[in-house]
């Protein structure tokens, strides 16, 4: 790295004056006294400022005009690449990890300032060195996407991966994903692996692994200490439980979500506490019954995309819906409001896509709760123009379950049949 990269004009000679360069640890003082790192500027930064880490971990920007006081401090802590290999410690237990990129498998590009999908596995392990402590970890690349550029292709080959080792002597399956769709990948290995005799575990950060504030080591480390000591069957998301650096929550793969945009404690188990918290050495269980609801692995890693999701609000235009019924979709998963309801200007289109053998589920827009539709007249009529209750399945959840449903399935009875089966905990008592 670039003793000044990103800096230049009025801040490049400030630094140079003062004999700082990029990686140095400083004491700064201004209008208070400030700590941290010089880091590296984003190119085509305006020339005014220097950014400086903070011990917390995170960055500010300090107009140099403000500075009266700028010192190195006797010990400087270097920014460095950690990408030197991690020796094998006989008697640890054994994991494997996958990376399929994602912003825990990324780094800072300080040219255009955004974050690029860059780590590889082993690169990801190395910038953890605790892990070394804790199991042996083998990795290995599947690709590098974002997680919005994540497809039902990419679930099927991250399938098709983890079951090659259901007979290996790894004690868990660790899968580096990006945050925002994680939830869908981890509803479809729920369902394509139940069963699966070992824990699979997909952890993301909200935060790339290279900045100090980042939650990937500790999401890691979680995930790590997790299926090393509770030997737990399933599929699980974990991430941080709040904004403390403290503890991990270990959240049932078919009952959480991302919901927040930023905040590391972003994901949430949907109407119950995470199914495990991990804090320092200690796991707490809460999850009261078995993941998966067979003991028995058969894998069926196979799909059928031709599924829609609705989300029904005022003023939905059925032609849309109609538009679905013509472009052959085979399933429709519908948002509905409250218990689970429609608009009756949408009746006649739901009428004609039960006659053509579409499959019709309902599931609420509420955060919480179950879909009853026999409470009101409007729940009750959908209910005779073939739409099926799907309990308190989470919509995206149900979506993944429909598309897997329709890609292992001979006719509509079998994918109304799989759609009301409890398979991998996604309806919660």
């Amino acid at each position: 790295m670039s003793e000044y990269r990103g800096y230049e004009g009025n801040s490049l000679e400030f630094l140079k004056t003062n004999q700082i360069a990029v990686g140095d640890s400083v004491k700064i003082t201004a209008d208070i006294t400030y700590s941290g790192i010089i880091m590296p500027r984003y190119e085509h930064s305006d020339d005014k400022h220097i950014v400086l880490k903070l011990k917390n971990g995170y960055n500010i920007g300090l107009e140099i005009a403000n500075i009266e006081k700028i010192e190195k401090n006797q010990v400087t802590e270097k920014i460095i690449e950690k990408t030197e290999s991690i020796e094998k410690t006989e008697g640890l237990p054994k994991i494997l990890l996958l990376s399929t990129g994602g912003t825990i498998a990324s780094k800072i590009d300080y040219r255009t300032g955004s974050v690029t999908p860059v780590l590889t596995a082993a690169e990801l392990n190395a910038s953890v060195p605790e892990l070394a402590q804790i199991a042996n970890i083998d990795a290995e690349v599947l690709f590098s996407e974002y997680s919005e550029n994540i497809m039902p292709e990419h679930w099927l080959k991250i399938a098709e991966k983890i079951n090659e080792y259901s007979k290996s002597d790894y004690s868990g399956i660790i899968v580096a994903h990006g945050t925002d769709t994680m939830h869908y990948t981890s509803s479809f290995l729920s369902f394509a692996l139940a069963g699966f005799s070992i824990p699979i575990v997909l952890v993301g950060s909200q935060r790339s692994s290279d900045r100090a504030s980042s939650d990937a080591a500790l999401n890691l480390i979680g995930a790590t200490k997790f299926i090393t000591t509770s030997n737990a069957k399933g599929v699980y998301i974990v991430m941080h439980h709040d904004e403390n650096d403290e503890t991990v929550a270990c959240h049932i793969g078919t009952r959480v979500r991302k919901n927040h945009t930023s905040k590391r404690g972003a994901f949430q188990t949907i109407g119950d506490v995470p199914a495990f918290i991990i804090a320092e050495n200690q796991i707490q269980k809460n999850i009261k019954e078995d993941f998966f609801k067979t003991n028995e692995f058969q894998p069926r890693i196979n799909l059928d995309t031709k599924v829609a999701l609705v989300k029904y609000h005022p003023g939905y235009d059925s032609d849309l819906l109609e538009k679905i019924i013509e472009m052959g979709y085979k399933g429709i998963i519908f948002e509905g409001t409250g218990l689970g309801h429609i608009g009756r200007t949408m009746y006649d289109s739901v009428k004609k896509a039960n006659d053509k053998g579409i499959f019709l589920g309902m599931t609420s827009q509420c955060i919480d709760g179950r879909v009853r539709m026999t409470v009101y007249e409007s729940g009750r009529d959908l209910l005779n123009l073939g739409i099926i209750p799907l309990e308190n399945m989470i919509p995206e959840v149900a979506l993944v379950k429909a598309m897997w449903a329709l890609g292992n399935s001979q006719n509509i009875e079998q994918v109304k049949k799989i759609m009301l089966e409890n398979i991998a905990s996604e309806i919660s008592n």
